[in-house]
């Protein structure tokens, strides 16, 4: 079965845009419904921005419409020719030269939407350099008015998967950073509480 371009990020748009059934969403995505759940709930996909595949050309209003009218149907995907990502098993990832003009767009839009990417995760996934990062950053980057911000899956730049497994990578460095400076927070405030407590006691008389 053939799966939309950026499977998970359209399950997100179509959850928090439809009344699609989670069993309807999987099917079309190739998930799970209990994936389809989670991102419901906020425990699935977390940080990953919707995909809308109606503006991608991946399906229509109609269609939407006509299985959101009927449970038991299946949404079919339009048929287009989609980007191909040429990917090498040893070295660095070439980037043919006809899409290497595409990496400022997508920088714009990783810049964008997650924001929790390091300069290098960024540099690795679009293999780009911290320079041009930085350029399309700070809007000094030659072609800046040409710059549209678009997903480098969309732009065959990297593969959903890679892009899925930087995200996650990213937000469990936050949530580690977010406990260590919970931890710490809680040390200085013991540490506090600790003086003042020494402070307010009364000194020790001598004994005659």
């Amino acid at each position: 079965m053939t799966l939309p371009l950026m499977p998970k990020a359209t399950a997100v748009w179509l959850v928090e845009n439809t009344g699609l059934t989670f069993e309807q969403i999987a099917e079309f995505c190739g998930m799970h419904p209990l994936e389809i759940q989670g991102i419901a709930d906020g425990e699935v996909a977390i940080g990953i921005v919707g995909i809308d595949p109606i503006a991608a050309s991946q399906l229509t209003r109609e269609e939407i419409a006509r299985c959101e009218a009927d449970r038991k149907a299946r949404l079919q995907l339009l048929k287009k020719d989609l980007p191909q990502i040429v990917q090498q098993a040893k070295g660095g990832r070439y980037t043919p030269i006809a899409k290497r003009q595409d990496k400022p767009s997508a920088i714009a839009w990783l810049l964008r939407h997650h924001q929790e990417l390091t300069d290098a995760q960024v540099g690795h996934l679009l293999g780009t350099t911290k320079s041009t990062i930085q350029k399309v950053r700070d809007r000094s980057h030659w072609d800046m008015q040409n710059i549209k911000p678009t997903s480098p899956v969309m732009l065959g730049l990297c593969s959903q998967v890679a892009l899925d497994d930087a995200i996650e990578k990213a937000a469990r460095v936050a949530e580690r950073r977010r406990k260590e400076s919970e931890r710490a927070k809680r040390r200085a405030e013991r540490a506090r509480a600790e003086a003042e407590a020494a402070a307010t006691q009364p000194a020790e008389q001598p004994s005659e």
